[in-house]
């Protein structure tokens, strides 16, 4: 799975690096070394103006954790930060989003804890390890949107309307299958207008998109146990510590 994240890039980079035609600055998020569920993160989609037809891209923060528009409670998302790529075209909460809600979801990389086991002097434990691109460049992670609107708000409250995001993984096979079963998939950039197209619904196609993050070459080190904890933030989470040190 991927269950934290690093995304630190600022949104005018953002904006230059993903062609992006419509944002607000308004809607600004700080940088984060340590994202977590329910954590509001940037997007990339894009969506067509009710007003004129135009497909824009946008940059948009969302809410990770994905609500299916027919979940009676905003609590679901918590349990749907990510899917899972063997079934997310067939799977009920994520079909319509696959067709049709895809995102990109900015990041400079992903954690993942690796089991320890337990020796005569030291209990069982999880090491968490921080995986990037090698080459220090932006993770453009597949993700998926939806809206969810809260069926206990009143009909003329601007707050009733969410819009969250999953992102999409799958078996890691390579190197990085050491650290833990699961890691998210991403978009090469030559495909993230395809990917993000609205009116591109061949599920084999876009499935043909997915692919694993920097094409393999990520670097995997170990850090401190401090990013487990969701009030921790800083760049010293991204501090290697003494351990493995591994290219995947």
């Amino acid at each position: 799975m991927c269950g934290r994240y690093a995304s630190t890039r600022r949104p005018q980079d953002l904006v230059d690096l993903f062609d992006v035609t419509r944002w607000d600055p308004d809607q600004a998020l700080e940088p984060s070394w340590n994202v977590a569920p329910t954590d509001n993160v940037w997007s990339v989609l894009e969506r067509v103006e009710h007003d004129t037809g135009e497909v824009t891209r946008q940059l948009r923060p969302l809410r990770w954790g994905l609500v299916p528009s027919w979940a009676k409670s905003l609590n679901v998302g918590a349990k749907m930060i990510n899917a899972r790529v063997e079934t997310v075209a067939e799977k009920p909460a994520y079909r319509r989003a696959f067709a049709k809600r895809r995102c990109l979801l900015p990041a400079d990389g992903f954690y993942e804890w690796q089991a320890v086991a337990a020796t005569k002097t030291t209990k069982a434990r999880k090491q968490p390890y921080f995986i990037a691109p090698q080459d220090g460049q932006v993770m453009a992670l597949a993700g998926l949107y939806e809206f969810w609107r809260d069926p206990a708000a009143a009909d003329d409250d601007p707050g009733a309307w969410w819009t969250t995001c999953t992102i999409i993984t799958t078996e890691a096979t390579d190197a990085a299958g050491r650290v833990h079963p699961r890691m998210p998939l991403a978009i090469a950039p030559a495909d993230w207008s395809t990917w993000l197209d609205p009116a591109h619904h061949d599920a084999g196609e876009l499935r043909a998109l997915l692919a694993a993050p920097a094409a393999g070459r990520l670097d995997a080190r170990a850090v401190s146990t401090a990013v487990n904890n969701v009030r921790n933030n800083g760049r010293h989470l991204l501090d290697e510590i003494a351990g493995d040190h591994t290219d995947v």
